[in-house]
């Protein structure tokens, strides 16, 4: 893949090195973003509307597996940008310790010493997505006034940079990467006199780039670490020397990245040689000096590093550790499909993934990634012994197996291969205290050989998939159950009545398999009057949806008398069923032939109202309490005109209530959109309402909508 002209001048990908032409957009933004803030490093998140996922897609001062565990971030999960997005506000995080609090999971992928602070990229008319900036543990704590205003300032400046491209960029498969440039005058090669100096040192003087490896190492640092200097330069030091490929080597590394703090550590040379290295990082790379240790370490060392065999890379434990707690916050199965799609495959490199699970003798797809559907179609409903596969054999056996190409495959399952393109195969059993509920299948597009470590973290990670998916399972199947339950006690349909359009929606909460207590109801009077009822019960339980059943019933009893008594009698009803749960309730009267809508509230949000050619507003209405608090409340009415071509919105309260957010404000915002959309078509309003305030449909209490629209040409 080329580099779009977006990305910035000088940018790189990993593995490749050709330039790039042509003007820059994100990548030099970025990078005089990290300059002027005085961030050690950046990076930029661009949203995917489609996916509501933010996607990296500019890294500036920062090396690329670092960011490995956080490339796609789904906007609903705990994150500083995600939050930054979410809520339109700049997210400071001064310390460690602060981020531990806060994003704990977060926390526990990046568990280095530093500040960091998010801010979104909020257009005219969309969200793009995040800025991200990084500074050294050295950084204070708070910032400043005039620190935050120029952060918020950069975000400003690439968004309009991000809204001024003739063509929205794309985000890429790999995030690129910009040099932070100018930071001091710099010559493009080390002169000799600065080479001769390091040479006339007694210790060992290496250079890092920012990737990890070698630029540069005098004859003595390759004295000492046992090489010559060709079969250095260019590598990192943990894949170029076996007794440095320590994941506690590889973390001291990373913290000098990227809290920018001078590090130091032990390690043993085979077969006796101990070493001392000390990192001295700044935004080019990092100066290591190497010198012999001759006696037991400084107190506060750590300790010496094994020798080779522990093969297990830093990036990757920590990607287990993220993968980890995102798997223990998935609640349904489509929320482990999405997790695995978007961290899993990135993590391990694979671009293929299948997830079935065994049901009634046979293994049923139920997410996938990467896979034409009509491949899908075949591999849906293989029996639990099938032989085209492998699946079959690893759940009976619930051990792994690994394929590296296609002819190891061939030799114990012919068919497979010519099943798909790919080239490369995981299968991994999912086991629950022994008893087998399904099968993990990441695939690759190349030849992939499978490291032992790789083989050990990939069937750890079935593990947890398992217990995630069981317990998914699980879930779906309670919520649907509530979900029908709640379906049977609203209206089945509404009515259709001359002159008026209606729209409706109820969506149960994300989380949580109770059963809610919202309802809303349209009855009929005559020909040209109807009542709109729209309710909320207290709680989430099965009482709460028995009584919203006996509340719906006595208001429809009682519907057609005056709105305050139709509240006053269903009042009385919920006072003889001795219930303790109260109730909110909106009744409005609607006489079409008048045009004019009697509305009266126990204790419910108010209504929107839109007139045509008007801005729209929130109905003012006098406060009365819920029912089920005092036989004796009154309830005042409030008549409207409802002149031709006019919307009417009704709504419960898990509506405008998201966490995190004012609800005037959220109201306000539901105002500008209704004023906004008000001509569309009531179902695409009704649906825009919703996502103006939930984007990724995640609620996390339930919602019931009532749209009602006055014939235009009446």
């Amino acid at each position: 893949m080329g580099r779009p002209p977006w990305v910035g001048r000088g940018a790189t990908v990993p593995g490749r090195d050709e330039g790039l032409s042509g003007p820059g957009l994100l990548g030099d933004a970025l990078a005089d973003t990290v300059r002027r803030t005085g961030a050690s490093s950046g990076a930029l998140y661009l949203l995917d509307d489609a996916t509501r996922t933010l996607c990296l897609a500019v890294i500036c001062g920062i090396p690329e597996d670092v960011t490995s565990p956080w490339r796609r971030i789904p906007l609903a999960a705990p994150a500083p940008v995600t939050d930054a997005v979410r809520d339109g506000r700049l997210v400071w995080m001064g310390s460690q310790d602060a981020m531990a609090r806060a994003y704990p999971r977060a926390a526990a992928t990046l568990p280095y010493r530093l500040t960091l602070a998010a801010a979104p990229l909020t257009g005219r008319s969309r969200r793009w997505g995040a800025l991200l900036l990084l500074w050294p543990a050295s950084h204070p704590d708070t910032a400043s006034d005039r620190e935050r205003a120029n952060i918020t300032s950069a975000a400003r400046r690439i968004t309009r940079a991000l809204e001024e491209a003739p063509q929205p960029p794309l985000v890429p498969e790999h995030p690129f990467h910009i040099p932070v440039t100018g930071s001091r005058p710099r010559r493009e090669r080390p002169n000799q006199a600065a080479a001769d100096y390091a040479e006339r040192l007694p210790e060992g003087a290496v250079a890092l780039d920012l990737e990890g490896r070698i630029t540069f190492l005098s004859t003595t640092a390759a004295e000492l670490l046992g090489l010559d200097a060709g079969q250095l330069l260019g590598t990192r030091p943990w894949q170029s020397l076996p007794w440095l490929e320590d994941p506690v080597i590889e973390d001291h590394y990373r913290s000098s990245v990227v809290s920018r703090e001078p590090v130091a550590f032990s390690a043993l040379r085979p077969p006796d040689r101990p070493l001392r290295f000390q990192l001295f990082p700044d935004v080019s790379g990092i100066s290591v000096r190497i010198t012999p240790e001759t006696g037991p370490g400084r107190p506060g060392d750590d300790p010496p590093a094994a020798a080779a065999g522990r093969t297990a890379q830093a990036g990757r434990l920590y990607q287990l550790v993220h993968l980890a707690a995102g798997l223990t916050e998935t609640v349904a199965v489509r929320d482990v499909v999405e997790l695995l799609a978007d961290q899993v495959l990135p993590a391990f490199g694979a671009d293929g993934l299948v997830l079935s699970t065994a049901d009634a003798g046979r293994l049923r797809i139920t997410g996938h990634h990467g896979y034409p559907q009509e491949i899908v179609d075949r591999l849906d409903g293989l029996a639990l012994d099938t032989a085209l596969t492998p699946a079959g054999q690893v759940l009976a056996t619930g051990a792994p197996l690994f394929f590296a190409d296609r002819a190891e495959m061939a030799r114990g399952y012919p068919k497979a291969p010519k099943i798909s393109d790919k080239a490369a195969w995981a299968f991994l059993p999912l086991v629950v205290s022994g008893r087998p509920v399904g099968c993990c299948v990441l695939s690759y597009a190349r030849p992939h050989v499978f490291a032992a470590d790789e083989r050990a973290v990939l069937t750890s990670l079935a593990g947890l998939v398992a217990q995630a998916l069981d317990r998914a399972r699980l879930y779906d199947a309670a919520h649907d159950l509530a979900h029908g339950l709640q379906q049977a006690l609203l209206p089945r349909s509404l009515p259709r009545l001359p002159g008026l359009e209606i729209a409706a929606r109820y969506l149960p909460a994300s989380h949580g398999m109770d059963i809610g207590g919202d309802f809303y109801d349209i009855i009929r009077l005559d020909a040209t009057t109807a009542a709109a009822v729209i309710g909320d019960v207290q709680g989430h339980h099965v009482a709460a949806a028995a009584l919203m059943g006996q509340v719906r019933t006595a208001i429809h009893a009682t519907a057609g008398a005056p709105p305050a008594q139709v509240l006053h009698r269903t009042n009385r009803v919920l006072a003889d069923l001795e219930s303790d749960l109260l109730v909110s309730c909106l009744y409005a009267h609607l006489d079409l032939s008048r045009h004019q809508v009697t509305i009266a509230s126990a204790g419910h949000p108010p209504p929107l109202l839109h007139h045509p050619g008007c801005a729209a507003e929130v109905v003012s209405l006098d406060p009365a309490p819920l029912l089920g608090i005092d036989l004796g409340s009154p309830y005042p009415v409030t008549r409207l005109t409802l002149e031709p071509g006019s919307t009417l919105a009704l709504y419960t309260d898990g509506l405008v209530e998201a966490p995190g957010t004012d609800i005037d404000r959220t109201t306000a915002d539901l105002v500008r959109h209704l004023a906004a959309h008000g001509g569309e078509g009531l179902d695409l309003l009704v649906d825009g309402l919703i996502r103006r305030v939930w984007p990724t449909g995640r609620y996390t209490d339930d919602i019931a909508m009532l749209l009602l629209r006055t014939d235009a040409a009446a």
